[in-house]
């Protein structure tokens, strides 16, 4: 067995030796099986179509998309555990917007089982500090922590920043979002020959994650990935 497979699955039995039975936060139904129970864990939308290795866009064939291949972005490849969709959709806005930190662990836990690699550091996506204050948290962050700890490498929340309190990117046109965050971030950390993993809760378009990503390899990063819990079916970084 792998180093990566033992450290997942040592995460898994102490996870579930951990957990007391609670309401399923779907159903209501008690369970052993973490926030939601078995029966609903069968129902959600996890990732599982051919997409694109790189951005993870939905493809026919599993192969490279024609964005990917005329414009490629400035990470290698992206690993996600579910589609953006109900109820995961609901579940990240309850973390996000009403502070339902639980919820982190356990959508953190799912993106851990689809990671099968070890990189030097984990860069979770920077709120500006003005975002940070107002919500209290970052998301991202708390998606992040519990994958580092696991896989036993360090996760850097100060090493890149948002520079621009920008507009959130759903509020605007699919179009407008790539200028939207142009030189949005900074990264303040030497990467040289480093492989980073750019964690956040969902992608969208891709934009964002681009920028940061862009950020980081002016920093030396040899290798960029993205972690992300939940991914919409549409892209154009």
């Amino acid at each position: 067995m792998s180093i990566l497979n033992t450290l997942k699955l040592n995460s898994r039995l102490q996870f579930k030796q951990l957990l007391p039975a609670q309401p399923c936060v779907l159903c209501g139904t008690m369970s052993h099986e973490g926030l939601w129970c078995a029966a609903c864990n069968r129902e959600m939308p996890y990732f599982d179509a051919p997409h694109c290795p790189v951005c993870g866009l939905i493809t026919p064939t599993a192969s490279l998309c024609g964005r990917c291949l005329t414009k490629p972005p400035a990470f290698a490849r992206t690993t996600t555990a579910f589609y953006y969709r109900f109820p995961i959709d609901r579940l990240i806005q309850s973390l996000k917007y009403h502070s339902q930190l639980a919820l982190a662990p356990t959508l953190a836990k799912k993106l851990l089982d689809q990671i099968d690699e070890i990189p030097d550091l984990v860069i979770p996506m920077p709120l500006h500090p003005a975002k940070l204050k107002e919500r209290g948290f970052n998301q991202a962050s708390l998606i992040a922590t519990p994958i580092a700890n696991t896989l036993r490498i360090d996760m850097n929340d100060d090493a890149c920043h948002r520079l621009r309190n920008t507009p959130s990117q759903t509020a605007l046109p699919w179009n407008e979002r790539e200028s939207n965050v142009r030189d949005a971030f900074d990264c303040t950390l030497d990467l040289s020959e480093k492989h980073i993993a750019l964690v956040d809760d969902v992608m969208t378009t891709g934009a964002s994650m681009n920028e940061l990503a862009r950020a980081v390899q002016k920093r030396g990063a040899k290798k960029i990935s993205i972690w992300i819990v939940a991914r919409a079916t549409t892209n154009f970084y």
